[in-house]
């Protein structure tokens, strides 16, 4: 299998909308230790700290997705399949910290062969994990 990039080197940034800038990196800076890197006027907040920036954008609620789609943006719980998943060393110390920012927490915290995972959201309706590896991690599963 050719796993050649189509670009030379390549990075991942991560965006999240909000319909609240300011109430956004409160929550993720107090609920991850983020730093703010950035600002770009009332449109967005570049946040620093993890392994890829986070940035922050600003859409208005009931505003469109898309052009291709005629889904309006909304900030109350919602399912999405990409999601945020924050490693981290001490899972209920992370838990604590996330819901004392604003977090929910959905599940409560499990532990599988490969780690303990809590399942969360944002107070902007964004889901999200808290993943502790143990042991080998997701080797601990993996086939190959």
């Amino acid at each position: 299998m050719n796993r050649e990039r189509v670009v030379g080197s390549m990075n991942v940034l991560i965006n999240v909308d909000v319909d609240d800038l300011e109430a956004a990196v409160s929550f993720y800076m107090a609920g991850f230790g983020l730093e703010i890197g950035r600002r770009f006027g009332d449109a967005g907040v570049e946040l620093l700290g993890g392994s890829s920036p986070i940035y922050l954008l600003k859409k208005d609620a009931g505003t469109s997705v898309s052009a291709h789609s005629t889904q309006k943006r909304s900030y109350d719980r919602h399912w999405t399949p990409v999601h945020l998943d924050f490693v981290v060393e001490k899972i209920e110390r992370a838990v604590d910290r996330a819901l004392s920012a604003g977090a929910v927490l959905e599940a409560p915290i499990k532990t599988s062969r490969w780690g303990r995972l809590g399942l969360l959201s944002d107070p902007f309706g964004h889901g999200f994990c808290l993943v502790e590896f143990l042991g080998r991690g997701y080797d601990e599963i993996a086939s190959k």
